[in-house]
């Protein structure tokens, strides 16, 4: 079972800039060391101070071993350093999330405990 890191972030609004270099620079280091990044999202409309990460793992403890191998990583290592020291970065939570929905797709059919009444949409 894949599980999906979500980290959100809380940025300095005028750090906005800081953090997409950060982003950017995760494009290579996360995949090499065992993630499947899906992306860095900054702030666009509304908050300027909202910004996410996702990426999929195989388990907690396939995270573990990548979160070492990605600190040993000179890229990895060098773009912490980057962020310690312009402190764009205010806070950081991290979820692990599985997915539940799936498979998706317009033609398949699930059984559901759900139940629509007629004249009712669900």
């Amino acid at each position: 079972m894949t599980i999906t890191c979500f980290i959100r972030y809380e940025i300095d609004p005028f750090g906005k800039a800081a953090f997409e270099q950060y982003a950017r620079a995760w494009g290579q280091a996360i995949p090499r060391c065992g993630a499947d990044l899906i992306g860095y999202y900054a702030p666009h409309e509304g908050s300027a101070t909202t910004a996410y990460a996702a990426y999929n793992i195989e388990s907690l403890a396939a995270y573990e071993a990548y979160r070492a191998r990605l600190a040993a990583d000179p890229a990895g290592n060098a773009n912490y350093e980057f962020a310690r020291r312009e402190k764009f970065i205010l806070k950081e939570d991290r979820v692990f999330l599985k997915l539940v929905s799936g498979p998706h797709g317009p033609t398949q059919l699930f059984q559901t405990d759900v139940t629509v009444r007629e004249g009712m949409e669900a």
